[in-house]
Order: C-alpha cells, then structure tokens, then sequence
C-alpha cells in the first residue's frame, strides 16, 4: 500500500513538472510570437526585438515550426496595430525634428502649424531656444497651435505685428509628386494657407503613410472647403455640376451639429473621383460665391520631410518651372 501511495505522489508531481513546463513553454511562445509580430510591423520597433532576443536560442525553433497561419493571425492582431502606430508617431517626431534643425536659425519669425505632426516640431524647437538661446517668435495657425506656443513659453506674436516670416512650418494630409498638398483634416486650412503665404519659406512635415504619387492615393476623405454656413448646399451642388463626386457638410463628433472653424464657417468635404488639375481647380472652386478657402496648396510648399518606416528621413524638393 504504501509503495501505491509513492508511485501516486510521483505521478502527481510528475504532472505538475509537465504542466508547468507546458505553462512556461505557451508563455515563451506567446512572447515571441508577439514580439515576431512588432518585427514584421517594421524595424523601427526596437521593444519587440529586445523581447524576441530575451529567449535562449532553443526557443527559435518556434519560429520554423509554428504554422505560417499562426504567424498571420498574430501578426495581424492588436499588438501589430499598436507597433504601426508607434512607428508612424516616431516618424512624424523624426520629420519635424529635421525641419526645425534644417530651417529654424536665430531671430526668426516663424509660423507654426497645426496637427498631431507640429506637436512634435514645438517640441523640438522649444528644446532649440532653451539649449540655444534663441531669440523665436512664433505665429499660430489655430487655436492649438496658440496653446502649444504658450505651454512651451515661446514668444506669441500674430501677423499684425509681424505679417512677414522667415519660415513657416505644417503638416499635410496628402503631399503628391508635386508637392501639392491636401489640408484642412482639422478645419484649420484658412489660417494655415494664411500663415503659410505670409513665409518666405514654407516646409512641411508628415509620415510616410501621407506621401503619395497622384491625390487620393492615401488620404480618402476628401479635399476641405471652407464656407460661408448660409452657403454650403448651394457651394455643394455647384461642385459637383462643375467636377462630380461627392461633398459631405462635415459633422462634429461630440456635438450636435456641424463643425464650426475657428472662423465660425462651415467645413464640405469633396471626394472626388478622378485626378484633376488642382491649380485649376482650386481656382474654380474659390470663384463660386460663399467659399472662403480650399484645402488644396498648389505651388505653396518648398520642400516636404517624410519620416520613413526605417528611421530615415526622406526629403523632396519642389521642381522649378
């Protein structure tokens, strides 16, 4: 009897061994199937490969004989979603960080954007006039941009007292081959195309999921119009008898109603359909009665700072005609 109950203790203990083994090995292997996924999110995600590289060389053996299925539903699953963001984050920082070392030098005037891109780009030039001592002054193109300046203590000016700039720097929704831009993702464009033709310079910064061959490549929401609210059915109709498509009156999220800018207009949103000539149409569209501005920058942007996947910072120039 009493060798029945030792043989029963050692299956038992021997169970729990096994158990624990198998709990350690699904540990190590969920961690690494994670960290496989933030790798093939792209190289810029340093955590994954620091939690892939914790694991003795053994556990490689996961990668070649787990099921390739298994692979794509991981790499497909949350966590890879949170890697592109982190990625696309630490390329707008890369970008803007660039602009503002490449075109911001002491006693300037500079316009400030708007956008989750210009956030980093205050930042660094923040750090810039505290390591520095530069002598900046800085005007906004929205409200966010206003607080932005004063949460870092830049010197807040506006274009009455300094309505020329050295240099002014934005993000965009779109940049094509040309350098033309879609903005407006904010209900900001009247003011930033304001600030923007009031620069010498005009730079701007974004991620490399906004650079694109021909509009509409990537940004899918359509190009911003600024108008007068009484307007907007008629601005609405007139665009789409002159280039077809289809124009939305933007609607606020927590609010009830439309969105309403900072000029206290409305914002259409127009998806069109084709590739147009957007000098040609950016006039057109100004001409009709009640429009206040376009969101499409034609011939505006000098240069444009794309933070790539890899790190990198990729610059275009615009061609000279």
């Amino acid at each position: 009897m009493p060798n029945v109950c030792v043989a029963s203790l050692a299956l038992a203990s021997d169970r729990k061994e096994a158990r624990h083994r198998t709990t350690k090995a699904e540990t190590r292997e969920a961690h690494i199937w994670r960290a496989t996924a933030c790798l093939w999110a792209g190289p810029m995600n340093f955590r994954g490969w620091v939690a892939f590289v914790k694991f003795p060389p053994a556990s490689l053996l996961l990668l070649t004989s787990g099921s390739p299925r298994r692979l794509f539903v991981h790499a497909t699953g949350p966590e890879t979603s949170t890697c592109v963001v982190n990625m696309a984050e630490e390329a707008k920082k890369q970008a803007a960080y660039t602009a503002v070392d490449n075109h911001v030098q002491n006693n300037q005037v500079v316009g400030i954007g708007s956008g989750s891109t210009i956030v980093y780009a205050v930042d660094r030039l923040a750090e810039r006039v505290r390591q520095e001592k530069l002598n900046i002054i800085c005007v906004p193109t929205s409200f966010q941009a206003r607080q932005l300046i004063l949460k870092h203590g830049l010197m807040l000016s506006d274009l009455d007292r300094h309505p020329e700039l050295d240099v002014a720097i934005d993000g965009a929704d779109e940049v094509d081959a040309d350098l033309t831009l879609i903005k407006g993702g904010g209900g900001c464009l009247t003011q930033e195309k304001i600030v923007a033709g009031c620069a010498r310079h005009f730079v701007v910064i974004a991620d490399y999921r906004k650079d694109s061959k021909v509009m509409g490549e990537q940004w899918k929401k359509g190009v911003p119009i600024e108008v007068v609210p009484m307007a907007h059915v008629p601005v609405s109709r007139k665009i789409v008898q002159l280039f077809g498509g289809e124009v939305n009156l933007r609607m606020g999220v927590s609010k009830a109603g439309p969105v309403v800018t900072d000029n206290s207009n409305f914002i259409l949103d127009w998806k069109f359909e084709r590739v147009h000539s957007w000098k040609d149409v950016h006039q057109a569209i100004k001409m009709i009665p009640g429009v206040v501005e376009t969101g499409l920058f034609v011939g505006m942007a000098e240069r444009a700072y794309f933070g790539m996947e890899d790190g990198r910072v990729q610059v275009r120039e615009a061609s000279v005609h």
